[in-house]
C-alpha cells in the first residue's frame, strides 16, 4: 500500500523533478545533459551472461563513488569475469566515476525509482547483484530486484539518528525494504542497531567498518597538480595554508567572519576556499570580494599573488591536491546542518582537522578522530578563529594531530575483506 502511494506520488512529481534539473542546469549545464539516462534510455554494452557476472553498484555522488573505489578495484583484480555498472545521481558523481574508473566500468545515471523505468533498466544491464552504497534505499528498485532474484547488498551502510527518525515515519515501507536486503555491511554497531530496529534481519547484518578508511590507496591522492599553477606557487610561497573544503550555502559567510580575525596577523595564512557545488563558485567569489578579501581563482591558472588572501577552488576532482598544500583543514557542511563531508580525506594527508557541530554523516568517524586527538569541533565563527590561531601558532600540535589521524586510518582498515567475503557468498564466487 505504502509503495503504491509512493509510486503515484513519484509519477505526479516527475514534471517537477525534470523542471528542477533544468533550473539547476542554468548554473551547471551538466544537469540537463543525459536526462534520457534517468529514464533508462541508453545503449548498454553486450555481455556474455553465461560467462560473466554483472554487478550494479549505485553510488549517489562523489563521496560514495570514492568509497567504492577500493572495493571495485580489488574485485576486478581477483575476478576476471566480473563486470560493473556504476550509477550516480549527480553530475559531480558522474565525473568522478569517469576519472577514477575510466573505461573499466559502464556508467550511466541511476534510473528513476519507477517500475516502468526500472524494468527497462534491469532488462538492459541484467545484474546478478545490486550493491547500494551507504543508505541509498529506493522502494521500487529493491522490490524489482527481489522479484527478479537479484541479490542485494547494502555496503558501507550508515544510518544517523536523524535519518532513522525519518525512516520510522514510514515504518512499514522501511521494514519492507530492509527485510528484502540480503546482506548489510555496516560501518558501526550503532548503525546496525538502528537498521535492525527498522526491519533489517540481524543475522544478515554485521559491522565491517568503513571502506572510506581505504582512501589513501586511491590514485586521486597523487600530487599531479603540484607542478602546475597556482599549486606550484602556493607550495613555494612559504605561507601557511588553511583549506576550507566542501563548504555549503550559508557556511562561507561564517567562515569569512572567522577569517577577518586572522588577516590582521603579521603572517596571515593563505586560505583555500572550495565550495561543494560548482554552480556556487561565482556566488562565493563575489561574497568574499564584497567583504574586502583579495580573491584569486584556481581557474585562472596564474601564480598566486603575494596579496591574495583567498584562493577559490573553482575546480572539480582536485580536493586531495588542495589538501596536499594545506597545514590545517576545515571540513564543510558542518557549520550548517548538513552533517559534514569526508573528514578522512584531510586526515589521510596528515592534517589537523577542524569541523563544525553538524557531523551526522560521519558521526562515528568524527568520534574516533576526536578521541585520537586528530580533530577539533568548533561551534561558531569566533571559536573557529580561536582554534585556527592556536594551530597556526603551534606546529608541534599540528604535527601531533596530523600523525594521530593518519595512524587512525591505518589501524581501521578492516572493511574491505569483510565486504568482499559477503559479495563472494552472495554470488558464489571462489575466494
Amino acid at each position: 500500500m505504502w509503495r503504491l502511494f509512493y509510486s503515484l506520488l513519484l509519477i505526479f512529481s516527475l514534471p517537477f523533478i525534470v523542471l528542477r534539473l533544468l533550473i539547476r542546469s542554468v548554473a551547471n549545464p551538466a544537469y540537463r545533459a543525459r536526462i534520457g539516462e534517468r529514464f533508462s534510455f541508453f545503449e548498454a554494452p553486450e555481455i556474455d551472461k553465461a560467462n560473466t557476472t554483472q554487478i550494479w553498484l549505485h553510488a549517489v555522488s562523489v563521496g560514495e563513488t570514492v568509497a567504492a573505489l577500493p572495493l571495485v578495484k580489488s574485485l576486478q583484480a581477483k575476478h576476471a569475469n566480473l563486470r560493473f555498472v556504476i550509477t550516480t545521481t549527480t553530475p559531480t558523481g558522474s565525473d568522478r566515476v569517469r576519472s577514477l574508473f575510466g573505461e573499466t566500468v559502464f556508467h550511466v545515471y541511476a534510473p528513476y525509482d519507477l517500475n516502468f523505468v526500472l524494468r527497462r533498466f534491469l532488462k538492459k544491464i541484467q545484474p546478478d547483484l545490486l550493491i547500494l552504497m551507504e543508505t541509498e534505499l529506493w522502494p521500487n528498485t529493491i522490490a524489482a530486484c527481489q522479484r527478479l532474484g537479484i541479490k542485494i547488498l547494502l555496503a558501507n551502510a550508515r544510518l544517523s539518528e536523524k535519518s532513522a527518525l525519518g525512516y520510522r515515519r514510514i515504518a512499514s515501507l522501511s521494514r519492507q525494504m530492509l527485510s528484502a536486503v540480503d546482506a548489510i555491511a555496516a560501518q558501526s554497531q550503532q548503525d546496525v542497531e538502528r537498521l535492525v530496529a527498522l526491519g533489517a534481519e540481524r543475522n544478515s547484518t554485521a559491522v565491517t567498518g568503513s571502506l572510506k578508511f581505504y582512501l589513501e590507496t586511491a590514485p586521486h591522492l597523487s600530487d599531479r597538480n603540484h607542478e602546475a599553477e597556482p599549486f606550484l606557487s602556493v607550495r613555494q610561497s612559504g605561507r601557511q595554508v588553511v583549506v576550507f573544503a566542501s563548504t555549503r550555502e550559508g557556511e562561507e559567510a561564517i567562515i569569512l567572519r572567522a577569517l577577518s580575525g586572522l588577516m590582521t596577523l603579521p603572517d596571515a595564512p593563505l586560505c583555500l576556499l572550495i565550495p561543494r557545488h560548482p554552480e556556487r563558485f561565482d556566488q562565493v567569489a563575489a561574497l568574499a570580494r564584497q567583504q574586502g578579501f583579495a580573491v584569486q581563482r584556481r581557474s585562472s591558472a596564474e601564480s598566486i599573488a603575494p596579496e591574495t588572501q583567498i584562493l577559490l577552488g573553482d575546480s572539480m576532482g582536485e580536493m586531495m591536491d588542495y589538501y596536499g598544500l594545506g597545514h590545517i583543514a576545515f571540513v564543510g557542511g558542518s557549520l550548517v546542518d548538513t552533517g559534514c563531508h569526508n573528514v578522512l580525506e584531510p586526515a589521510a594527508c596528515s592534517l589537523p582537522v577542524l569541523i563544525g557541530p553538524s557531523q551526522f554523516n560521519f558521526a562515528s568517524i568524527c568520534r574516533q578522530l576526536e578521541t585520537a586527538e586528530a580533530l577539533m569541533t568548533v561551534k561558531d565563527a569566533a571559536d573557529l578563529t580561536d582554534q585556527l590561531r592556536l594551530l597556526l601558532a603551534d606546529p608541534d600540535l599540528r604535527k601531533r594531530m596530523g600523525d594521530a589521524g593518519k595512524q587512525l586510518i591505518r589501524s581501521n582498515r578492516t572493511a574491505l575483506p569483510q565486504v568482499e567475503a559477503r559479495i563472494a557468498a552472495l554470488l558464489g564466487l571462489a575466494g
